[in-house]
């Protein structure tokens, strides 16, 4: 679960209201690239607009009632099933497995839904203008620009399937190498 945001290029941080001593253990032992301990509620928070304000973005992970602020203030904020509500009431994202193991699942598909988002842009707004153009410039008729939104139609369904996609091939990916 370290590794996969690591691997992203990400920085990671733990912000904890425990004592110092055991948080630091943690940190190190997790390979954190920073830790604060003894931070209260609010200061978690103000941890989250600092690095915001440096131009970060903040993916704030979080599961009890002193994370709520935090969770809030974040770019994205996630919690998991079991933990208290007013965490998950704050929370973006709530990982229904009791776990953090799907948090790098979440990144991935976070990555596939940012590239459909792009790619079905294009294909909606290029075949618009090219009809448009085609009408005005080209004298097309009514066939010719319902054939080409009927393609864009075509292209964008598809373009939105591709994070199921990619997620059912993970998943035979991950069964094949269970057998």
């Amino acid at each position: 679960v370290v590794a996969a945001p690591r691997n992203r290029g990400l920085k990671l941080a733990i912000i904890s209201g425990d004592q110092e001593g055991p948080t630091r253990r943690l940190a190190e032992r997790l390979g954190m690239d920073q830790y604060f301990a003894n931070v209260l509620p609010e200061g978690k928070a103000s941890l989250v607009e600092q690095l915001q304000s440096q131009g970060r973005s903040v993916c704030f992970v979080g599961d009890g009632i002193n994370d709520s602020i935090a969770l809030k203030k974040a770019n994205v904020s996630v919690s998991l099933r079991g933990a208290t509500t007013v965490a998950t009431d704050a929370a973006q994202v709530v990982l229904m497995q009791e776990s953090l193991q799907k948090l790098p699942f979440l990144f991935r598909l976070a990555d596939q839904m940012d590239w459909s988002l792009r790619w079905g842009y294009q294909a909606g707004m290029i075949p618009g203008c090219l009809n448009v153009a085609g009408v005005f410039l080209l004298g097309w008729g009514y066939y010719a620009g319902l054939g080409l939104t009927m393609a864009s139609l075509a292209a964008g369904m598809g373009i939105a399937m591709y994070p199921w996609y990619q997620h059912k091939q993970q998943v035979e990916k991950d069964e094949a190498v269970r057998r």
